[in-house]
């Protein structure tokens, strides 16, 4: 019976050395060498914040470049705006009904007390059928007109040199040179007491 017995029981080993016996021992390799990144990637990288700089320049030279422009043009319009308003200034000048008169009687032209009309409707004369008299009532060169400083300078047609005030072209050319004295203690005004 002691036989059986020692045969049956068995001794356990220690529960480290169980797990040592049954675990398979193999080399172990070294470390993984690390893997270097990619060039690619990094080229890339580099490349794309290049790009981004280079268009921000370039965005900000078209930038620069427009204002100066708009600034080029906003100094043209307002010089055309000027040139335009002078022009209108000659027109309104040139057919006011005073500088037609005065070139009317440059060119020999009279003004006619009893105007005589010609009804369309039946060709018919209304008024006085006279030739009108060699002097005009109305002198539109004279003394008697109102001023008009947009045509003062203007010649007249029959005579270039001479303007509606009576003046030559050259001489108002030379007033035209004369600049307005300064004003040195501002703004003129009128003494009162």
């Amino acid at each position: 019976m002691s036989t059986a017995t020692t045969t049956a029981v068995r001794v356990r080993p220690a529960p480290g050395r169980e797990r040592a016996a049954d675990r398979r021992l193999h080399a172990v390799a070294g470390p993984r060498p690390r893997r270097r990144p990619r060039l690619v990637y990094g080229v890339v990288a580099v490349a794309g914040v290049l790009a981004i700089l280079i268009a921000q320049m370039v965005l900000s030279i078209m930038t620069t470049q427009s204002s100066y422009e708009l600034t080029r043009l906003t100094s043209q319009q307002r010089q055309l705006t000027w040139q335009k308003q002078i022009l209108y200034d000659d027109v309104a000048g040139l057919s006011s009904p005073q500088n037609l008169a005065a070139n009317a009687t440059a060119l020999g032209m009279v003004i006619d007390q009893s105007p005589s009309y010609l009804r369309l409707s039946d060709a018919k004369i209304l008024g006085k059928s006279q030739a009108a008299a060699s002097a005009s009532s109305v002198d539109a060169l004279g003394k008697g007109q109102v001023a008009n400083a947009l045509i003062a300078k203007d010649p007249l047609v029959t005579d270039p040199a001479q303007t509606i005030s009576g003046a030559s072209t050259a001489a108002s050319s030379a007033l035209d040179a004369a600049t307005p004295p300064p004003l040195t203690e501002g703004l003129p005004s009128p003494q009162t007491h």
